[in-house]
């Protein structure tokens, strides 16, 4: 045990109640040191560095109005729909608090879509962050299974639908499908055992997973430092320090970052309780008007779509018809050709092939629905690969080629067209963009390794660029 710090009987009452605390719980005392106050953050932190804490925000939020729900909400079949209307109407501010969390599931997307796209931009995933990165997409995994669990709680239309449908998409896996989906749901149908087990996941399962993601996320990152807009490392070894080894172009994370980001506190809290008063529906994106009906598993909804956030990735997953398994095969003979023609020896021409035509076998002896599912998956799960995609000699997209900038920019735009396909009945015109934009999308990250490279690269400052204001 280590030696008691003594103090000045003529000290005050704090500074006595602090020695106290200090000398029997100094882990405390050093854990905020090490990740507040004695933790130094780049100086040049700008607009894109606000959504981690905000999504911190919402975790809170979520948290704490998902315990007050759940005082009142009845994981039973017979009785969910008929517990939220009594929520909605009978309990004190349950409908506050309904709209609360209901609008914080979509605030968290946003705040976590922006989070990773300031990462993709300033190169948040390059060495040495990768785990920093992997840590953040595993919580992104996490997210949307936290959300897809509690979509179903409700047990309105859409819910029902949406989760009978999102489920049976496991049965299209090879040999294993079928009792894949029986696992899942309990039951041969979305029933009670599936609301149940869908509930326990959704309460107690998956935010324990989340929160120690959450931990890992932070602590990763504080290890190994914040990355900036500049890319450039401020406690390398070759980064400048003061006497005491302080990097010179950080400052404390408290109170710095922590009274910065108040600002971004007060704006989210401004937006997110206009949202709640004027528009909770948020024009039945953020609630779909179908959930105001209670489930019914004979009458099945003229139109089935998920929630806002997973529709780039349905969308992706609808765009996977007969015809784009044939452009598939198409790209993979393709490749294989390119590889042939500037393979650098004999045996990567010849293994080039070799894997075009497994590619290609495969492609044509399961349906499209299979691949459906293995795209849906993959978009999702690209983006664990992204450190090693990514070949460019600098990390932020300030030194790169100012092309790269439009390759960026299509992918977002492609990226919100797929969401609003997704949202849309299908149509053949929809189907035909929804493919564009899923070639471009998996093009994207499967040849940045050949893009991210080319181009005239800006020379990378040995200091980060700060301009007091």
């Amino acid at each position: 045990m280590a030696e008691f710090k003594e103090i000045s009987p003529n000290a005050s009452a704090g500074a006595k109640l602090d020695n106290w605390l200090h000398n029997r719980f100094p882990f405390a005392y050093q854990f905020y040191s090490d990740h507040m106050s004695d933790y130094y953050a780049p100086k040049n932190f700008n607009f894109w560095y606000f959504f981690g804490s905000l999504a911190l925000l919402v975790l809170v939020i979520q948290i704490v109005t998902g315990i007050f729900l759940v005082m009142h909400y009845k994981p039973d079949a017979q009785l969910a729909f008929a517990s939220v209307e009594y929520i909605m109407r009978d309990v004190p501010w349950g409908w506050l608090i309904r709209y609360m969390h209901s609008t914080g599931a979509s605030a968290f997307f946003i705040v976590v879509y922006l989070h990773m796209f300031k990462g993709l931009i300033y190169g948040g995933y390059r060495k040495p962050r990768e785990l920093v990165w992997i840590f953040g997409c595993c919580i992104f995994l996490m997210l949307m299974a936290e959300a897809f669990f509690g979509y179903l709680l409700p047990w309105g239309q859409m819910s029902y639908w949406g989760a009978q449908v999102i489920v049976n998409l496991f049965s299209a896996i090879p040999f294993i499908g079928p009792d894949l989906a029986l696992m899942i749901r309990g039951d041969y149908v979305v029933s009670d055992a599936t609301l149940n087990r869908f509930f326990s996941f959704h309460v107690i399962a998956i935010p324990l997973v989340l929160i120690g993601l959450i931990a890992a996320h932070i602590l990763a990152l504080h290890d190994v430092g914040s990355n900036n807009p500049d890319g450039v490392d401020i406690k390398g070894p070759d980064a400048p320090k003061d006497a005491r080894g302080k990097p010179l172009d950080g400052i404390p994370f408290h109170p710095f970052y922590t009274v910065h980001d108040m600002v971004g506190v007060a704006v989210f809290l401004m937006v997110f309780s206009a949202i709640i008063f004027f528009a909770p529906e948020m024009g039945g994106y953020f609630l779909e008007y179908n959930n105001f009906i209670p489930a019914d598993s004979l009458k099945t909804p003229l139109h089935i779509a998920p929630v806002w956030y997973f529709t780039p990735f349905y969308s992706m997953l609808r765009a996977t018809t007969d015809v784009m398994v044939d452009v598939f095969c198409i790209i993979a003979a393709l490749a294989a050709l390119v590889n042939a023609w500037k393979g650098k020896s004999a045996a990567l021409k010849v293994a080039g092939v070799v894997a075009a035509v497994v590619a290609i076998a495969l492609l044509k002896t399961f349906d499209a629905k299979f691949w459906g599912v293995v795209v849906m998956g993959g978009s999702v799960l690209i983006f664990f690969f992204l450190p090693w995609l990514d070949k460019s000699p600098v990390r932020s997209i300030r030194y790169r080629p100012g092309w790269h900038k439009y390759v960026y920019g299509v992918f977002v735009v492609f990226f919100f067209v797929l969401g609003y396909l997704g949202i849309q009945p299908p149509s053949a015109g929809g189907t035909i963009v929804a493919q564009i934009g899923t070639v471009y999308y998996f093009g994207f990250f499967l040849l940045m390794p050949f893009w991210s490279r080319l181009g005239e690269f800006k020379p990378v400052p040995d200091r980060i660029r700060f301009v007091a204001h």
